[in-house]
């Protein structure tokens, strides 16, 4: 088992699990693969991608769902000392155009079909304009991988060579979801990956026994480091639901033997709205809220549907590898759904106010980590990098904090999404946690506008319970009951459903769209 030494790649470490747990099984899909059916596996497909020229420093992008092809790319990519590419599978031409570009990327590995799109079609358009991108493997679920990657009669797959052994290399590049500007990838190499990956399994005790469900994207450190490597580091199981669904992980929670389940808040309110009477999440151990604040209303909720849950509240970023802070497991519930929790082993950290200087105490500031989960900057982005990655090994995260006497940490919100509101800073997520504690509401999210005599005014977009009759208007006066006049909302609406980006995090820049569209029909 993993215990921080970060002298292995991703491809050593499973082969000490495959030494030493072999037999175990270690992904379950439809069927089961062991830790050494796995390595096998990533060797043979190793030799696949090396009949096809790919060496050390390559690109190799995969855009599928969570299935055991994508596990097989990863450590073959990390036993040839390639580079994988981690693309979600709803990205489309502008989106992917852009990251095979950026990234060099030298082949391709996708899924055939989503839903009503054809890959094939989409990269017939893709593949003039990305000139490094020399090949496309469709999966087939008729051949094994390693037969789709050599699928011509040219090519014939060879034996690996010996595994390339550098933990500092780039493992894989993840792009982050670019809410200003184009999107970023984050260089995350194999000792970041399971330093960050170390860290959880100590924080919650995850062991052999434990069994993960899946359903967070693997190309989200949700996915990857948080359910995929560190279940590898615990020689867990890890169970492989393709995507996200609220009845599919349901039934999963409460009729297999999951142990470990995480989700972003909107999965988890999608989670408890389809629970009902009668079932309940008993057999968990510990749920793990993890992509943006956990309300406190919603950690009431998951309470309520399993008691004995050890319930943890997971804060990260990419560039971190993974997560950053979480939850103590003797937390109590206020502790939990107020603050982030506390800094992980091997995680330092520092809360920098708007000045540069380092708040001492309890006063608001940016926080800033810095470990061996530091990712190695953003792809071929000089300028980028340098923003967030500062002197000194110090990781900015864009997100403004409070210390606490007990060393948790409170969060107040994005640095990007505060506004000022007639001279008062206002943070969006303390009006969001007060608008979703009413009954009738299901989820809001917030942003600032502009105002021509307060300079920026608040402008929250909720949902409701089906059948609701609540208005904006009513809710408005709910805030107003509740906060600080300067942080009521001055516009509400009231919404079908909230946009989200790939990794199930509310995205905001569409609903600054949708503010301009609205602003612009009442001119």
């Amino acid at each position: 088992m993993f215990t921080g030494n970060t002298s292995v790649t991703l491809y050593g470490e499973l082969a000490r699990a495959a030494a030493d747990n072999g037999d175990q099984v270690f992904l379950r899909d439809s069927g089961t693969l062991t830790f050494a059916e796995l390595r096998e596996r990533a060797d043979s497909v190793a030799g696949a991608l090396a009949a096809r020229g790919v060496g050390a420093g390559d690109r190799i992008a995969v855009a599928t769902t969570n299935r055991r092809e994508w596990v097989e790319l990863l450590f073959a990519s990390a036993r040839l000392g390639a580079i994988m590419v981690s693309l979600n599978v709803r990205y489309r031409d502008t989106e992917l155009t852009y990251m095979l570009t950026q990234s060099g990327a030298k082949i391709v590995v996708t899924e055939r079909s989503d839903g009503d799109v054809d890959f094939t079609d989409l990269y017939a358009r893709v593949i003039p304009l990305v000139p490094s991108l020399g090949h496309v493997v469709y999966l087939d679920t008729s051949i094994r991988l390693e037969e789709a990657i050599v699928h011509d009669a040219s090519v014939a797959s060879i034996p690996a060579s010996n595994p390339v052994d550098d933990p500092a290399s780039t493992a894989v590049i993840l792009y982050t979801s670019g809410t200003t500007g184009s999107p970023k990838g984050a260089v995350l190499t194999h000792r970041s990956l399971l330093a960050a990956a170390a860290g959880e399994v100590e924080r919650i005790g995850f062991s052999a026994q434990d069994r993960m469900l899946a359903t967070m994207p693997f190309n989200h450190v949700g996915g990857l480091t948080c359910t995929l490597l560190s279940a590898l580091l615990a020689r867990g199981q890890v169970v492989l639901h393709p995507a996200f669904s609220p009845t599919a992980v349901v039934n999963a929670l409460t009729n297999d033997d999951i142990t470990i389940f995480a989700g972003v808040p909107m999965m988890w309110k999608l989670i408890l709205a389809t629970l009902g009477e009668g079932r309940t999440l008993s057999g968990l151990r510990v749920a793990i809220v993890g992509g943006s604040n956990a309300e406190p209303t919603m950690c009431q909720e998951i309470r309520r549907a399993g008691p004995t849950v050890r319930l943890v509240n997971l804060y990260g970023m990419t560039e971190f590898s993974g997560p950053c802070l979480m939850s103590e497991l003797d937390d109590d519930l206020e502790t939990i759904s107020t603050t982030l929790g506390t800094a992980l082993d091997g995680v330092e950290t520092r809360v920098v106010d708007f000045d540069g200087g380092i708040v001492d105490g309890e006063g608001d500031g940016e926080l800033q980590v810095r470990g061996a989960a530091a990712a190695a900057g953003y792809w071929d982005q000089a300028m980028a990098t340098a923003d967030t990655f500062r002197p000194g090994g110090w990781v900015a995260t864009g997100d403004i904090v409070a210390r606490t006497g007990t060393g948790h940490f409170r969060f107040r919100g994005r640095l990007k999404e505060m506004f000022i509101q007639g001279g008062y800073n206002v943070y969006p997520v303390e009006v969001e946690n007060v608008l979703t504690s009413h009954q009738a509401v299901v989820a809001a999210a917030g942003i600032g506008i502009s105002d021509t005599l307060k300079g920026e005014i608040g402008h929250y977009f909720v949902t409701i319970v089906d059948g609701s009759a609540i208005t904006a208007d009513t809710l408005i006066e709910y805030c107003a009951g509740r906060l600080a006049n300067y942080k009521v909302p001055v516009a509400i609406t009231i919404v079908d459903k909230l946009p989200t980006t790939p990794g199930g995090k509310i995205g905001k820049a569409d609903l600054r769209k949708l503010a301009a569209v609205q602003s612009s029909q009442l001119d």
